[in-house]
């Protein structure tokens, strides 16, 4: 494997970066080429309205294939990345990927909206759900793409997919000699790393490699990492560059709400920056035979089950976790776990954003369920072994080991410090943001 300090190829050193949104006509671009200054007066700039500032002269000469879906936008009017490299003529687009839920956003969890011709762009939309490696080289060839674009919002969680579609992505790019770029965007659960690191034998479509379960980089530094350390095992080969246009004004410290920009849903039960907040840990209850808040109005935030009561909500309050405090909630899903059931349990209620850690949140949420409902179990996954989800989720069987153990939130929390400390190291040779 080469040095990952020869794979550190940021746009910046191309001249692209947050200088070159301060000018309306950029030195050197064509008339033809010319966007103006985005007039949104925001803290943040995205990478796509960096590149859109610079009259897309990133994508100039190349054939791209574009993974997005309705987060990709320009932030100023809302606009779809695709709709406005599209309509600006400047951008010769050979292909969209449609990840988990679609490009237009029209799927829900676990599906996708196949291939089809966008009837917006006259773009061929390929599926590339579950797609991998093979599938897109395949994709590739048919498009006849030579530059690979990923610009989607991602929350920053291992058992979210969209890193993962990027990652296929990647080893497809690697092999067949197709450049690869990189449009970031803040990470809105922040730069610091939680969790546990995924082990051999628990991979899975929700977690394809080793990464933490909140790794706390952007989709750049994720790609740069999975370039330096993974990518040659899984695929063979690596990219001789990730080019990443980076977000201007970001700094890994703050609060989604600190940068100014529209938080445009990731997927349909993502509705708030606030959700991402807790889904990296509140997430491990779709691991459970409890709702995790899917078919309300608040996923991931409303936890609950038939046989639960107001018993679990005194018993965390009286935790005193940080960030969070508890409100005995009932409520009725439309889909999903207990559908059309009343459940009782909790809304997690976040009091300080900035002091939550959302996998130590969920640990104290399930052992104070454990020891409270007999009910309380592991739901089976497509009909597997109940506990395999929760190892998938958490990546390997030390949590649930511990869990059925017996033994307390806080030590099981301590169990994965060791990963968060190792993981913080070895992320830092792919880092963009200064931490």
């Amino acid at each position: 494997m080469s040095s990952p300090v020869s794979r550190r190829g940021m746009l910046a050193g191309a001249g692209i970066g947050a200088a070159a949104v301060a000018a309306s006509v950029l030195p050197g671009a064509s008339r033809a080429h010319a966007e103006p200054t985005p007039s949104r007066d925001a803290a943040v700039l995205p990478g796509a309205d960096v590149a859109h500032a610079d009259g897309w002269r990133v994508f100039e000469g190349r054939r791209i294939g574009i993974i997005t879906n309705p987060t990709g936008i320009i932030a100023d009017g809302l606009i779809s990345i695709v709709d406005a490299m599209h309509a600006s003529g400047a951008v010769d687009i050979g292909a969209v990927f449609g990840p988990e839920h679609g490009f237009r956003g029209t799927a829900q969890a676990g599906e996708s909206e196949g291939t089809y011709v966008d009837e917006r762009t006259g773009i061929t939309v390929y599926d590339a759900y579950g797609a991998d490696a093979a599938k897109f080289e395949e994709f590739y060839t048919e498009s006849g793409v030579d530059t690979i674009v990923f610009d989607i919002q991602d929350v920053g969680v291992r058992f979210y997919t969209y890193i993962w579609t990027m990652y296929e992505a990647m080893i497809a790019a690697a092999r067949t000699g197709k450049d690869f770029i990189v449009l970031d965007r803040p990470n809105p659960v922040g730069g610091t790393p939680h969790g546990t690191m995924m082990r051999d034998g628990y991979t899975s479509g929700v977690g394809k490699d080793k990464i933490l379960q909140a790794h706390g980089m952007t989709v750049g530094e994720v790609a740069r990492y999975f370039n330096g350390e993974l990518l040659e095992e899984a695929g063979g080969a690596t990219l001789e560059e990730v080019q990443v246009v980076q977000v201007a004004g970001w700094e890994p410290s703050m609060l989604f709400a600190e940068t100014g920009l529209p938080f445009v849903m990731p997927s349909p039960n993502m509705p708030t920056a606030e959700t991402a907040l807790l889904y990296y840990g509140t997430g491990m209850f779709e691991a459970t035979n409890m709702s995790e808040g899917r078919g309300t109005t608040r996923p991931f935030e409303l936890i609950g089950a038939p046989y639960a009561d107001h018993r679990w909500a005194a018993e965390l309050n009286e935790r005193g976790l940080p960030g969070v405090e508890f409100r005995e909630a009932y409520f009725n899903p439309t889909f999903s776990k207990h559908e059309g059931e009343v459940c009782a349990g909790v809304q997690v209620h976040i009091t300080d954003p900035r002091e939550v850690s959302s996998i130590d949140v969920a640990t104290h949420m399930m052992t104070a369920a454990r020891d409270l409902y007999d009910d309380f179990t592991w739901r089976a996954l497509d009909g597997d072994t109940p506990g395999r989800w929760i190892g998938l989720l958490t990546g390997s069987g030390m949590f649930q080991r511990l869990f059925e153990g017996g033994v307390s939130a806080e030590r099981i929390i301590a169990s994965w410090r060791a990963d968060e400390y190792s993981f913080e190291r070895k992320r830092r040779p792919y880092l963009i943001y200064s931490r």
